[in-house]
C-alpha cells in the first residue's frame, strides 16, 4: 500500500494506492513491512507530520494485523522516544509504543540514524541540509561510532527483512550499527 505504484512487478506483489491509508482493508497476509513517513517541513505542519509519521503508519500497522499479520517490521529513527521533548523524536517513539501494542508475535523497529539513498527516483525533492551532510558523511563515516553512521534507505530494507524472518517473538530495535551488520 502506498501513495504511487512501485517501479518492481512480481507475481506475489500487488500494490494497493491510496492516500488515506486509515479506509484501507489489507487482504490477507503474514507479515507487514512499513516505510512511511515525512518531515515537518514538508507535511506542512506539525499536525500533518504526525498524521503521516503517526497515524498513518498505526493505521497500516492495525490493518495488517486485523489481515492476519503477526510479525511487523517498521522504520522508526535514531533516537526515537515517546517522552522526548523534540517532537520529531517523540512523535517517532509514541509511534514505537502504539504498533508494539497491537499484538503482533514479532515487532523489529529500524532505527537508522541519517538516510542515505536516491530520493529522485521516489519523487522525492532534494533537501539542500540533507544533501550537504550525505556529502560531509562521506567522508567522516568511518570515523563515526556505527550507530551514528549514514545508512542506505535498501540496507535498512533488507535488514528488516532478515530480522523479521530469522528473530524470535518480541520486539527487537535495529540500531544503524546493527543495519548495516545484518545487511
Amino acid at each position: 500500500m502506498g501513495r504511487r505504484a512501485p517501479d518492481v512487478q512480481h507475481l506475489k506483489l500487488v500494490s494497493h494506492i491510496t492516500n488515506h491509508p486509515g479506509a484501507f482493508t489489507a487482504p490477507p497476509v503474514d507479515d507487514v513491512f512499513i516505510a512511511l513517513g515525512t518531515t515537518i517541513k514538508v507535511a506542512g505542519s506539525r499536525e500533518a507530520f504526525r498524521a503521516v509519521d503517526f497515524d498513518a503508519v498505526v493505521a497500516i500497522a492495525k490493518a495488517g494485523r486485523a489481515a492476519g499479520a503477526s510479525r511487523l517490521g517498521v522504520v522508526s529513527a535514531m533516537g526515537a522516544d515517546s517522552h522526548s521533548s523534540v517532537f520529531y523524536s517523540r512523535v517517532k517513539g509514541e509511534m514505537e509504543a502504539a504498533v508494539s501494542s497491537l499484538g503482533f508475535a514479532t515487532v523489529v523497529i529500524a532505527r537508522p540514524s541519517l538516510l542515505a539513498g536516491d530520493r529522485a527516483s521516489l519523487k522525492q525533492a532534494q533537501r539542500l541540509g540533507e544533501k550537504l551532510a550525505l556529502s560531509a558523511f562521506k567522508w567522516i563515516n568511518p570515523l563515526l561510532p556505527a550507530n551514528y553512521r549514514s545508512v542506505e534507505a535498501g540496507q535498512v530494507a533488507h535488514a528488516l527483512v532478515n530480522t523479521l524472518q530469522s528473530t524470535a517473538t518480541g520486539c527487537h530495535i535495529l540500531l544503524s550499527g546493527e543495519i548495516n551488520q545484518v545487511f
